[in-house]
């Protein structure tokens, strides 16, 4: 089949444009979209300063860093500090304690906004929903000393509400603060109460953009709630759930200083100690600060390749992923 010819130009080339003209309109762009990349100074120098000028830093994790010499005049030592890092004793405790928290809040709080938000998907009077909303939001804005402080109020077995609500039951108390065994549903509950409810936010906005005819469809179809959030709105932020699990997964080898360091103690710090906690001992407080940076090397090269694999699967399941 012939391809249509335009008249007067058969047999003719289509000029390209000039080094000079794609410049122009570059500029011209440029001119017209000003006022949105000057917005975008703040942001993109934030990232600058803090995020990529600091990753030379990671240097330090290959050299014996001695702060009387400097940076550029410290022995370079290589792997060393990995090799002594993976061949410490307390690496697959450290590993172990890291991973079941991780996988924890993966079973338990990842799931938790997804379900609230569902939940007050299906409030219809608007007040109600907006004060729920308004009160499920406070406790993200509560620092974690306070939420630490609160477990220790209630929780102690000095006069503890909970632990003297159960000794007036019960006959007994229950170390909550100290038990290696409560030490994990601990920081998971705190998580879940503090975190849950600003992590709505997503997935409600998420929810907002679900078609209503789809829901009045199958109504019509004789589809009850149940059917209808399984079959309408579920897939309608399975996107959105997906993009949001691979971004978990990146910190997999994170569970957050100052919670575990607020909550572990002499008692539970078997269970307790995690990557983080290791790398303040060690980097802050006795010195070593090529091993400790040697140690957040290892988290974040675990954390990208977990993102990197996690996206790959979710496209070879169909999903749109990251990039």
């Amino acid at each position: 089949m012939k391809q249509a010819s335009i008249p007067g130009l058969a047999g003719r080339e289509m000029p390209t444009r000039t080094y000079r003209e794609r410049r122009d309109s570059r500029w011209r762009r440029l001119r017209r979209d000003k006022w949105l990349y000057i917005l975008l100074i703040p942001g993109a120098l934030y990232f600058l300063i803090f995020k990529y000028v600091p990753m030379w830093g990671i240097l330090l994790a290959f050299k014996n860093y001695q702060p009387y010499l400097g940076f550029w005049k410290s022995d370079w030592v290589g792997f060393e500090h990995f090799r002594v890092f993976f061949d410490n004793p307390d690496f697959f405790m450290l590993l172990r304690n890291t991973l079941l928290l991780s996988f924890y809040n993966l079973v338990f709080f990842f799931p938790a906004p997804i379900i609230l938000a569902l939940l007050l998907n299906e409030i219809r009077l608007s007040f109600y929903k907006r004060t729920i909303q308004t009160m499920i939001y406070v406790p993200h804005f509560i620092s974690m000393v306070i939420v630490a402080s609160m477990s220790y109020v209630f929780l102690t077995t000095e006069g503890g509400a909970v632990n003297e609500f159960l000794y007036t039951f019960t006959g007994r108390k229950i170390d909550f603060l100290s038990s290696p065994d409560w030490f994990r549903p601990l920081i998971i509950l705190q998580t879940i109460w503090k975190e849950c409810g600003w992590g709505t936010i997503i997935f409600l906005a998420a929810l907002a953009g679900v078609d209503v005819e789809q829901y009045e469809a199958a109504v019509v179809d004789g589809a009850n709630r149940w059917r209808q959030i399984w079959h309408i709105t579920l897939p309608a932020i399975r996107s959105t759930i997906i993009i949001l699990l691979i971004l978990r997964m990146g910190t997999i080898l994170d569970n957050g200083f100052e919670q575990i360091f607020l909550m572990m103690n002499a008692l539970n710090r078997e269970v307790g100690e995690v990557f983080d906690t290791y790398v303040y001992a060690l980097g802050i407080t006795q010195g070593a600060f090529s091993y400790s940076t040697a140690v957040g090397l290892f988290k974040s090269v675990i954390g990208v390749t977990m993102v990197l694999g996690t996206n790959w699967l979710a496209k070879k399941f169909g999903e749109s992923g990251l990039y």
